[in-house]
């Protein structure tokens, strides 16, 4: 394996992220308006005194440096913050600031193979080996037994390579090795030294190596990077100005305005500065960056119709059951796109997301009409992390006040 280091932040990437929230309620689409994407509302209304208390208690509960949350409603736009954006520093938290989608990352990929379906220039029963072949063997992997579906709904069994990633989740060895690069051909071999976690089709499991895989396939399908093929099919149509990959920049930060980032790497240890970073390891599983009103507008023109035919849109929203490990949830999964049942009842859709340093919360209802993103600037290191922004979620989904 070849292992880059960079010792200088010449050239920037973004983003990985495991599952944190998820969601859904079936449902197909129309074009929505996008008159809404024009409207910063900040004013009072329906939802908006609970958003601001779940988003308060993420940060003075939980000890987050800051967080930010928009809720959209029809045409109305809430945005809350909490917090500050920079330690020891009274500067607030942008109501639109950038930061990393993480593994958010993957529902944007999954929507450019369904679109590559549409268009018959691949099919989702292929197998990877048809489009990477050897690329997936050994310890009992087979590229020849798994289809392009099993990856994009995590029922591969193909493992995931994040735990065999070098000095990446510790201090010491995220300060030394924080500006290295890993391509994605080496972060699938590193997945390939561990057996499957069961046989295609028998079990679910989320790995990052499935999107890396699909991100891979992409460019056979198409002789462009996935990168590429998301700015033209998603983030040109639907104007998203503010969404871009972070390895098509030259730095390993953020664009201003932004809050800064903090990761804990272990339980009660210290909060550690992360703004900068290059996160290549993440590449089609979670390098996007964005704001929230960007995020929004994609989940609206994703739901609403926009990017995918009707009977794409169902294939995607075609779910099997997802459980999170230690907890009792009805959570399932689509193509790069989890349900999950609201409290007040019926259910949302979204893909959460976390990076050294951010966490992505959110959820839709319906074609999009109503839904929150929240974005907290501090990953800490609990295992009940995610408990709040779950909260905040179903709270601003379920209109409470």
């Amino acid at each position: 394996m070849t292992y880059i280091r960079n010792s200088a932040p010449a050239r920037r990437r973004v983003a990985l992220g495991a599952v944190t929230v998820a969601t859904v309620t079936a449902a197909l689409a129309m074009p929505l308006s996008t008159a809404w994407a024009q409207q910063d509302a900040r004013s009072a209304g329906p939802g908006r005194a609970a958003l601001q208390r779940n988003l308060d208690d993420i940060v003075h509960k939980d000890g987050v440096v800051g967080a930010q949350a928009a809720l959209v409603d029809g045409k109305s736009r809430i945005s809350v913050r909490s917090g500050t954006a920079e330690r020891g520093t009274g500067r607030k938290v942008p109501h639109d600031g950038y930061f990393r989608m993480g593994s958010n990352t993957k529902t944007f990929v999954a929507t450019v193979m369904l679109q590559l379906e549409a268009e018959g220039r691949l099919r989702l029963d292929d197998k990877v080996d048809d489009w990477l072949p050897g690329v997936v063997e050994g310890q009992g992997n087979d590229g020849k037994r798994i289809t392009v579906r099993q990856l994009l709904q995590h029922t591969s069994g193909v493992p995931d390579y994040a735990p065999h990633l070098p000095g990446i989740f510790d201090e010491e060895g995220f300060q030394k090795h924080r500006f290295d690069t890993l391509e994605p051909r080496e972060l699938v071999q590193l997945a390939m030294r561990d057996k499957p976690t069961f046989e295609p089709g028998k079990g679910w499991n989320y790995s990052n190596t499935n999107y890396i895989l699909a991100g891979m396939i992409i460019e056979k399908v198409t002789g462009r990077n996935w990168t590429e093929e998301v700015r033209s099919r998603i983030i040109k149509p639907l104007g998203l100005k503010h969404t871009y990959s972070a390895r098509e920049r030259a730095d390993f930060g953020l664009p201003r305005p932004h809050a800064n980032s903090y990761h804990q790497f272990k339980p009660g240890g210290p909060l550690v500065e992360s703004t900068e970073v290059n996160m290549s390891w993440g590449d089609s599983a979670g390098d996007l960056v964005t704001t929230s009103k960007d995020l929004t507008r994609f989940w609206r023109g994703l739901l609403g119709g926009e990017l995918l035919k009707p009977k794409q849109l169902k294939e995607m929203q075609t779910t099997v059951p997802a459980p999170r490990e230690g907890r009792d949830t009805q959570e399932r999964m689509g193509l790069g796109i989890f349900w999950r049942p609201l409290s007040c009842g019926g259910g949302y859709w979204g893909h959460g997301g976390t990076t050294l340093g951010h966490l992505n919360a959110n959820g839709f209802i319906g074609k999009g009409e109503r839904g929150v993103v929240m974005m907290r600037s501090t990953n800490l290191n609990t295992d009940d992390r995610d408990d709040r922004a779950d909260k905040l979620v179903d709270d601003a989904l379920c209109k409470r006040k």
